[in-house]
C-alpha cells in the first residue's frame, strides 16, 4: 500500500450536475458558486439561493444579473 496522497481538483470532485459553494477557510464567507457547465443563472437552485442570501448575506439581486464570466471549464462567480 503506498504512502502518497492523491488531490482531487475542486471541478474534478463534481458531476455535470452539480452546483459547488467555495467558503474561505478563514471568515467563512462565500468566496464563489461554481455553476455547471450549460446552466443559466437564472435556473440556480431556490434552495442555493436561499442559503447564500440567508446564510452569507448575499444580494438576491445577484442571481438575476447575467453579467458573470463563464471560465471553459464551468461558472464560478
Amino acid at each position: 500500500m503506498s504512502s502518497e496522497t492523491h488531490e482531487l481538483e475542486f471541478a474534478q470532485s463534481l458531476e455535470d450536475t452539480d452546483y459547488g459553494l467555495i467558503i474561505c477557510g478563514k471568515t467563512g464567507m462565500l468566496k464563489g458558486l461554481w455553476i455547471p457547465k450549460g446552466v443559466d443563472d437564472d435556473e440556480v437552485p431556490e434552495s442555493i439561493i436561499r442559503m447564500c442570501v440567508d446564510i452569507f448575506g448575499i444580494d438576491e439581486s445577484e442571481f438575476e444579473d447575467d453579467g458573470f464570466p463563464d471560465p471553459q471549464s464551468g461558472t464560478l462567480h
